[in-house]
């Protein structure tokens, strides 16, 4: 079969969703995920504090067990925290919680698509990145030689979903993921597919990034749920120093 949606040779490339994320894997050396609105800027939340992240699809009895056999908490839902539960998507939430060293994060977007390619047989090393670690990912990428033809990147806006399943490109994913192009590129990787080219120019264009995640269609859904501050800690570009890698099957944060 054809391999043109590959973007090779191209040392960094683009794509979207969980399609474009099982498609590109096998022929990457890295996977990174880019999920603004909430999951990824979650995860860097929580990597900093010193959390292990967990990954799984849905909040369902099954996440429940999953985290009782990793011996984790398992986070409710963005609105759906409790006393008993502090933990939940929402990262200004998760910001406030109290410490707890291991974290199922479920998320039917980035959390799916982290979940789907951390197989124990893949060698595709699996970043989650938001806004807030751009730097720190592009850093931790260059350090170990990805991101040339040889050793290709891979970044995945993960989007949203429309009522019907299918995937809904939003432009809060398309930024991020634009700003770890932005910053593997200042890093010398490369050279950029045309999609990830594209990419970068849209986050390197928009004027106001803050502005512009809560204008979006995202932005303006989580705004009247109590969501602008999680769209807060979104926007705080490059504010986080490390890196959220995948390490025996949950994100932890590498310098």
């Amino acid at each position: 079969m054809s391999d043109w949606f590959a973007q090779a040779p191209h040392g960094v490339r683009f794509d979207w969703g969980p399609a474009g994320a099982d498609r590109l894997a096998p022929a990457s050396a890295c996977l990174v995920i880019v999920d603004v609105l909430s999951f990824s800027t979650s995860v860097t939340v929580a990597v900093e504090a010193g959390i292990r992240v967990f990954p799984y699809p849905r909040h369902d009895s099954a996440a429940a067990a999953f985290a009782r056999r990793q011996q984790a908490v398992l986070a409710a839902g963005r609105r759906a925290g409790s006393p008993d539960t502090p933990w939940s998507l929402s990262p200004a939430v998760l910001r406030r919680a109290p410490f707890t060293p291991r974290l199922v994060l479920p998320s039917p977007n980035g959390s799916a698509i982290a979940a789907a390619a951390a197989t124990p047989s893949s060698r595709t090393d699996l970043l989650a990145a938001s806004l807030r670690n751009v730097t720190a990912t592009s850093r931790w990428i260059a350090g170990r030689g990805l991101g040339t033809p040889d050793r290709p990147v891979t970044v995945i806006a993960a989007g949203e979903r429309w009522p019907d399943g299918s995937l809904r490109p939003a432009l809060e994913d398309l930024l991020g993921a634009g700003a770890v192009i932005a910053a593997l590129a200042r890093a010398a990787a490369g050279p950029l597919s045309p999609e990830a080219a594209a990419a970068r120019s849209c986050y390197e264009t928009t004027p106001d990034i803050a502005a512009a995640l809560a204008g979006s269609a995202s932005g303006r859904e989580l705004s009247p749920r109590g969501g602008a501050a999680d769209i807060a800690v979104a926007a705080e570009i490059d504010s986080c120093g490390v890196a959220a890698v995948l390490t025996a099957g949950a994100f932890e944060a590498a310098h």
